[in-house]
């Protein structure tokens, strides 16, 4: 009987072992398809949604062309300066003042440049034709530090990850107890700290914002971290372990995308109307119009935020001082005696551990946050091409004039068919051709979202100044698809690609209490080629964010980029242990992602961020899934190399680590590994 036994338990715990590994990775897969589903639905296509947009004067035809075309909601105003105040309260998006002989367009960069870009050619084409003169007015409007609008948008990353990294961290330090009665204290006192080093950094450090801000922002910055790291604390508190993963998927999964930084009205209504009741959008609202519009219209903002703040403390103090003060003293508890493990002395022992763990947690979520707010930041907070791939045919006055605002890196070609073939192979990003007089500049929107813009501004400037006439001409070798009008998808789907990868070795390391084994390339090979099918299918057909004819090329990329950092992280974490997980998300997200360059492009990266990302795989990945969708693949050689060869190199020193190195076991329960995954790389 006992020979059966001793028979039956390795096969036992083998299947154990199995199903322990299948779980694994299938929360991995949910957690990512959740993740490209919201972040890809909310963010591919950013147009005008019931927007509110203000009109005064006798009624135009310009605006009626308009508003039946682009989706504004239209408030009638007696006069302009109760037009310019709403504007001045962020209100309102835009504005048009008729007059009968010259009408003005109100713009509002500083409330969504996004929807500047949008409204403002609508409204000149649509006057243009009908021959109303309209002239264009900006209010409020953003700084040079903040050309394109992105800071909101990039600091509420490292504020949504400092709480909730906080609430999770010292949890795990106080072994689980989410609700003693000192959590709440504690998480409020690292939310000003968090507050005040991101406060610094973006602006005394980096510039983002002027100086002037800082201390209006502060007390902004204290309140978002505090509710989220609050009602994290709650919900744990609630649901234990599971709730820092329920929180991960409202906070930062499911509010992350609709948080509208770059404008809540260019969201789809469901979007707009689920990020109303969470922490993001709120948080994206307020910092928003404390920087641009004086602190104006924060009061819903700030009552959400006080909401979640005053119902996590509310939560916490039930579960840790009242409920249980109120069951010792119903069951009428004696004192412990001091050699029991109650006692005083054994009491002070525990609190000194706790302490000192809980420290290190914050300590470990601080530089998380200071990371944060420095890499994304300065990587993207003020776009500006260096060296910008331009073709020239002909000799043009402009050409010289425009070189004075912009960086070009002029390459010159015969004719326009040669400058059209080289933005087929993806090579440069637009181009001036001048023949006959005449100046044609020819921009390419696959390539990038703001190349089109910018180099139309700096060519129309030019041709002003010069006395030159310049017609623009879009050109694309693939045309975008139709809800991806701005090229956005690959940089979305890009991200729960590279959040799989380490996830999914995380995740393997928890099931299998080691970082490596025998089978685990083969594991996360198996994973890579079934997490890469479900990103695909979501994005492709389910979202249409790519032409359906690219689907079947695009499934082995989206695999292969995700072995990559799979392997990667594997090896980093058999290595180093759990603490390869923080070093591959330091590596792949802090450095990589912001280096990626993303829909603007590499040339509108700061020189350290071109420089290193050849060198990651995000950068190659990007490139490698843009330029085959929209490019038919032409210049992603280099891409596609590099690649291959992460993933043969890692696969080569994961296998000799397996043969060669023993290590200890790594005791991290599940949805706890995934739920501080999650959010380190859930950017939105």
């Amino acid at each position: 009987m006992a020979r059966r036994l001793a028979q039956a338990a390795p096969a036992t715990g083998g299947r154990s072992s199995v199903l322990k590994i299948i779980a694994a990775l299938g929360m991995v897969l949910v957690v990512q398809s959740l993740f490209a589903l919201s972040l890809v639905s909310a963010q591919q296509l950013l147009v005008p949604r019931n927007m509110p947009f203000g009109v005064a004067g006798p009624p135009s035809p310009v605006v009626a062309a308009v508003a039946s075309r682009a989706g504004l909601d239209l408030t009638s105003y007696p006069n302009t300066s109760a037009v310019m105040d709403a504007v001045d309260q962020g209100e309102l998006y835009g504005a048009y003042i008729g007059s009968g002989s010259s009408d003005t367009l109100v713009v509002v960069p500083a409330k969504s440049f996004f929807a500047q870009t949008e409204l403002e050619p609508a409204f000149l084409d649509a006057a243009h034709k009908l021959g109303q003169p309209v002239t264009v007015k900006t209010v409020k409007p953003l700084t040079s530090s903040d050309p394109v609008g992105a800071v909101t948008s990039l600091l509420l990353i490292p504020l949504l990850i400092g709480g909730y990294l906080a609430a999770v961290l010292v949890f795990k330090a106080a072994h689980g107890v989410a609700a003693a009665p000192w959590r709440a204290a504690i998480l409020v006192g690292y939310a000003l700290v968090g507050a005040l080093l991101t406060d610094l950094i973006a602006g005394p450090g980096i510039g983002a914002y002027s100086s002037s801000h800082f201390w209006p922002l502060l007390p902004c910055f204290w309140l978002i971290t505090s509710a989220v790291a609050l009602a994290a604390a709650g919900i744990q508190a609630l649901v234990g372990k599971l709730g820092t993963l329920v929180v991960a998927l409202l906070f930062i999964i499911i509010g992350g995308p609709p948080a509208g930084g770059l404008g809540t009205y260019l969201l789809p209504v469901y979007w707009r109307n689920i990020g109303v009741v969470l922490p993001p959008q709120s948080a994206a609202t307020l910092i928003n119009h404390v920087l641009y519009f004086d602190g104006n219209d924060i009061s819903t903002p700030l009552t959400v935020l006080l909401g979640y703040a005053c119902a996590g403390m509310a939560v916490i103090g039930w579960y840790g001082r009242i409920r249980p003060g109120r069951s010792a003293a119903a069951a009428g508890s004696p004192e412990p005696r001091a050699s029991e493990p109650g006692s005083p002395a054994a009491r002070a022992s525990r609190h000194r551990r706790a302490v000192i763990g809980m420290l290190v947690a914050l300590g470990v979520c601080a530089v998380v946050q200071c990371l944060f707010s420095t890499t994304y930041m300065i990587a993207s907070h003020a776009p500006k091409a260096t060296n910008l791939p331009f073709g020239a045919v002909g000799s043009s006055p402009v050409l010289a004039a425009a070189e004075k605002d912009i960086s070009l890196k002029v390459t010159r070609y015969a004719d326009e068919a040669a400058v059209k073939s080289a933005i087929d192979h993806a090579r440069i990003y637009g181009a001036l051709v001048t023949s006959g007089g005449q100046n044609t500049l020819i921009v390419a929107p696959s390539m990038s979202d703001l190349a089109p813009l910018d180099l139309a501004v700096r060519f129309e400037q030019a041709a002003r100044s010069t006395g030159q006439k310049l017609t623009v001409q879009q050109y694309t070798p693939l045309p975008l698809a139709a809800k991806d009008p701005f090229g956005l998808v690959q940089g979305l789907m890009l991200v729960p690609l590279l959040i799989g990868g380490y996830m999914s070795s995380t995740l393997l390391m928890t099931a299998t209490g080691k970082a490596a084994g025998r089978w685990r390339a083969a594991q996360l090979a198996g994973f890579a080629v079934v997490s890469g099918l479900v990103v695909d299918l979501i994005v492709c057909y389910w979202l249409e964010g790519f032409p359906s004819s690219k689907f079947w090329i695009t499934w082995p990329i989206c695999s292969l980029i995700v072995a990559v950092v799979a392997f990667v992280a594997a090896i980093l974490q058999k290595l180093l242990g759990p603490i390869g997980t923080l070093l591959t998300v330091v590596v792949i997200m802090l450095f990589g992602n912001p280096s990626s360059g993303g829909a603007n492009g590499v040339p509108y990266l700061p020189a350290f961020w071109r420089d290193i990302g050849p060198y990651l795989p995000p950068r190659n990945g990007y490139l490698l899934l843009h330029r085959t969708i929209y490019f038919d693949g032409h210049g992603t050689s280099q891409s596609l190399i590099n690649l291959l060869i992460y993933l043969g190199v890692a696969a080569a020193v994961l296998i000799v680590l397996d043969l060669r190195r023993a290590e200890a076991k790594v005791p991290t329960d599940a949805t706890e590994a995934a739920a501080v995954s999650v959010p380190i790389g859930a950017v939105p």
